[in-house]
C-alpha cells in the first residue's frame, strides 16, 4: 500500500541518550560572552544620591543656626540701647570679692559690689576719677578700625582711695602705638566709661605674652596681674572709655579715639 521510501521515513527512530540530553540542554546552555562584556547592574545607593538625602537636614539645621544668631544678636542690642539710657554708676571705691550668692548683694543691687557679678553690669556707664598709670600702658593688637592698622591703648586708672581699674582709653594708628607716641594726661581726669569683661578668644588667637609686653586679646585677669594685681589694688574690671555722643572717627595721630554710644 505504502512505498518503501514513505514507509522508512514513518518508522520511528532511536535516538541514543547522550543526543537527547544535548538537544534537551540547548536552549538552556550558558552564555559563552565573558563577564567583561555582561551589563553591570549599579545600585541605586551612591555617593550623589547619599548627599541629596542629608542636603535637607543641613539646610535645616543652617537656618535654624542663623535664626537662634539673629535672636541673640537682636538680644544684645536691646540690652545694650536699654542700659546706655541709664544714668551712669559710681564704682565702689573696692569691688570685694564676694560670693554672688552672698545675702548682702540684693541691698546694693545697683552698684557692681562683687567681682562675680560685674558681667551682669556689662554695657552700664560708670564714672571714674583717677590719674593715669602710663608707665603700665598696655597695647591690644593687632586692631583695624576703617582700614586703619592700630591698637587700642589700655592703661590702668589709680582712682584715690580705691582700687585701680583698666580703661581701654580708645584707638590709635599702628606708626603712633608702636613708637609709643600718643596722648598722655597728667594729674586727675575724670571719664566715662562701659563695664566689659574679658573678650571669648578663638582658636586661631596667639597666647598673650606680657613678658614682652604682647596682647592679643583682653584677658582681664592677666592684665590686671601684669600690673599688679590684688598686692598693688589693681582688680580685674575693665572700662571702655566713651569720647561723648560722636561716631568713631579714624586717628592717623597721637589722638585716641573710643567707644561710639
Amino acid at each position: 500500500m505504502f512505498s518503501p521510501i514513505l514507509r522508512h521515513s514513518l518508522q520511528p527512530r532511536f535516538v541514543a541518550p547522550s543526543t537527547r540530553r544535548n538537544l534537551w540542554s540547548f536552549g538552556s546552555k550558558k552564555s559563552d560572552v565573558p563577564a567583561l562584556y555582561k551589563p553591570r547592574q549599579e545600585s541605586w545607593v551612591n555617593p550623589t544620591m547619599i548627599l541629596i538625602g542629608i542636603m535637607p537636614f543641613f539646610t535645616f539645621a543652617l537656618g535654624t543656626w542663623q535664626l537662634k544668631r539673629l535672636k541673640w544678636k537682636v538680644d544684645l542690642i536691646d540690652e545694650l540701647e536699654e542700659k546706655l539710657q541709664l544714668q551712669p554708676l559710681s564704682l565702689p571705691p573696692k569691688i570685694k570679692y564676694a560670693r554672688a550668692s552672698s545675702p548682702y548683694l540684693p541691698l546694693l543691687s545697683h552698684i557692681p559690689c562683687s567681682l562675680s557679678v560685674i558681667p551682669e553690669f556689662v554695657y552700664r556707664k560708670v564714672a571714674l576719677k583717677g590719674k593715669w598709670d602710663h608707665a603700665h600702658t598696655m597695647l591690644l593688637m593687632p586692631r583695624v578700625r576703617e582700614g586703619v592698622h592700630g591698637a587700642h591703648v589700655v592703661t590702668p586708672l589709680v582712682r584715690e582711695n580705691g582700687s585701680t581699674v583698666l580703661v581701654d582709653r580708645g584707638f590709635v594708628s599702628k606708626d603712633f602705638a608702636l613708637a609709643n607716641n600718643f596722648h598722655r594726661e597728667e594729674g586727675e581726669v575724670e571719664i566715662l566709661g562701659m563695664l566689659r569683661t574679658s573678650q571669648p578668644r578663638n582658636s586661631f588667637t596667639p597666647d598673650n605674652n606680657p613678658e614682652e609686653g604682647t596682647w592679643y586679646w583682653n584677658d582681664v585677669q592677666a592684665m590686671a596681674d601684669y600690673v599688679g594685681g590684688e598686692q598693688a589694688g589693681v582688680q580685674p574690671v575693665f572700662v571702655e572709655q566713651i569720647f561723648g555722643q560722636r561716631a568713631y572717627s579714624v586717628c592717623f595721630s597721637g589722638a585716641l579715639t573710643g567707644c561710639l554710644l
